[in-house]
């Protein structure tokens, strides 16, 4: 984890999903909170916590998140100006599945066009 780089904290711009009880347990909700903050305050987290996806795009990462049993994926991108959550979903198999890679690209594409 690195220190932080930004004067103030990034926006959360959230194109889908959302964490919030339920599903999440009240746990797993905050812990997907805490690694939200540090993103937004600059940090840039590695594993276990967080995993590179290039599948989707430059600057794109899937914060992991274990919660009852489950692995919760948030996928987000970082941007200049904010932190862009691309997709939450609980990931059932080793690949990401590709209609989540598909749906996160087009997300992705859609926001550096409205940027």
């Amino acid at each position: 984890m690195s220190d932080s780089t930004y004067a103030h904290d990034q926006p959360l711009v959230w194109l889908s999903g959302e964490v919030k009880s339920p599903p999440f347990t009240a746990n797993g909700r905050r812990e997907a909170g805490v690694l939200l903050r540090l993103l937004q305050r600059g940090h840039t987290l590695g594993m276990p916590h967080s995993r590179p996806m290039p599948v989707i795009g430059a600057a794109c990462h899937e914060l992991r998140v274990r919660d009852r049993g489950r692995d919760w994926r948030i996928v987000y991108h970082v941007a200049d100006d904010a932190v862009v959550i691309l997709a939450v979903f609980v990931k059932r198999s080793r690949a990401t599945p590709r209609p989540v890679v598909r749906a996160c690209r087009e997300r992705l594409a859609r926001y550096r066009r409205e940027e």
